[in-house]
């Protein structure tokens, strides 16, 4: 029996639908793919440029510790330290390695050293104090150009005028490795150094503290009063125009720039109440602004999850509005709410444009002690390295965008942990 006009429209009709669904889902995949291509590409790009970054490579060399040279007032105190003689003994170590002679020679031998060997090796004799009056095997890094030279970035067959070391720069390099006393080892600069424009110096130390007591007032005034705000709106706020407006409002402001908490800020807490530029209590401020809307949005949503049979039940036992809220819709929520909050956090953690208003871009070299210490954050850091022209500075940069992302994964995966260590389920 042959199709009637009505199946075959309906043939037709499914077969459109199928060949559009197929689209669909070729669709859906091709647009996976492209992020993973664009994801992989971006990993590829920082890993590449980033390992290399946690490894500089340094020099050994056997320093006399002469203990009238280093330390004239006898104390080993900082100042004895500094009135002493430690960059000459340093310098007088790679003299003698190198055999340089003349003041040319000299001159180029000395440039090889970090400008931080001085306090190198000042800290060394603090940390061992019986080694003084002996000869010690002590490892200094490098200079950035001299580091680039082992890295291939400076070539020797580059006309002399056209790079940063001198023939003989390259002779003593050279003469250095084959007696072994150059190695690749992991760079403690990078951690426990702090701000530098010395590129084989430079660290991290003062901009993740800078960070982490940036981050702690973030959440000791972004966490309550979004919880709060958030109970208040769904539990206590009368329905009505003006509770609608302030919820338009808060969702609104989640999507707000993060530059425009930065001027917020600019012009409350330093222009009104003059509070100082670029310390970690008026960052950690601005951005409990900024992460507020988030906290109070998830928290919202944590809250209105909680099954309506177990706000009832405690109102049916007799339990008073406040008593039902905080004793059984609260803790159930609590999951939801801490997820959100560290997810605000974490977005808190790579911001840069807000704290760059409030003048968190300042160079600092000393690490802050407290929340009213001047200071800088990781991204803001980065932000600097990324504006430098030494060459050890681009492994650097992408070394601590690498270490920026394995705390964004840790929160986030910190996230993820409490909600199941927390989740109860009804």
């Amino acid at each position: 029996m042959p199709p009637t006009k009505t199946e075959k429209l309906v043939t037709a009709s499914l077969t459109s639908r199928r060949r559009k669904e197929q689209s669909f889902k070729l669709l859906g995949i091709a647009a996976i793919i492209m992020a993973l291509f664009f994801l992989v590409t971006l990993m590829t790009s920082i890993l590449s440029k980033g390992l290399p970054g946690f490894f500089q490579y340094y020099i050994t060399l056997e320093v006399e510790l002469d203990r009238e040279r280093l330390d004239p007032l006898g104390d080993l105190s900082d100042q004895s330290l500094f009135d002493g003689q430690a960059k000459r003994l340093v310098q007088d170590a790679i003299l003698s390695e190198t055999g340089a002679s003349s003041r040319k020679e000299k001159k180029a031998a000395r440039k090889l050293l970090s400008n931080g060997s001085d306090l190198r090796l000042m800290s060394f004799v603090q940390d061992n104090p019986d080694l003084l009056n002996s000869t010690q095997t002590v490892k200094f890094a490098l200079d950035d150009d001299a580091d680039s030279y082992f890295r291939g970035f400076v070539k020797k067959d580059t006309p002399e005028k056209q790079r940063r070391l001198s023939n003989l720069q390259i002779q003593y390099l050279d003469q250095l490795n084959d007696s072994g006393r150059v190695s690749y080892e992991i760079s403690d600069y990078l951690f426990f150094g702090s701000a530098s424009r010395n590129a084989e110096m430079a660290g991290i130390k003062g901009a993740a503290i800078g960070s982490a007591l940036t981050l702690v007032v973030c959440f000791v005034i972004a966490f309550p009063i979004g919880v709060a705000t958030a109970v208040y709106l769904e539990e206590f706020a009368p329905k009505n125009r003006l509770t609608e407006l302030i919820e338009i409002n808060i969702n609104n402001l989640a999507a707000v720039p993060s530059v425009v908490f930065g001027i917020l800020g600019l012009a409350i807490f330093i222009n009104l109440f003059g509070m100082p530029r670029s310390i970690p209590l008026v960052g950690g401020m601005v951005l409990a602004l900024m992460t507020l809307p988030t906290i109070i949005i998830s928290s919202r949503a944590a809250i209105k999850a909680v099954p309506p049979s177990i706000r009832d039940g405690a109102l049916g036992v007799g339990a008073s509005k406040v008593q039902a809220t905080m004793h059984h819709v609260v803790p159930l929520a609590i999951p939801g709410m801490l997820t959100g909050t560290i997810i605000g956090m974490a977005q808190a953690l790579g911001e840069t444009a807000p704290l760059l208003m409030i003048g968190m871009v300042a160079f600092i070299v000393d690490i802050p002690g407290g929340v009213t210490d001047p200071g800088t954050v990781l991204p803001v850091q980065i932000f600097m390295w990324a504006d430098f022209a030494e060459r050890m500075f681009i492994q650097k940069t992408s070394s601590a965008i690498i270490i920026l992302l394995l705390f964004l994964i840790i929160m986030n995966g910190g996230a993820i942990w409490l909600r199941k260590k927390l989740e109860r389920r009804w």
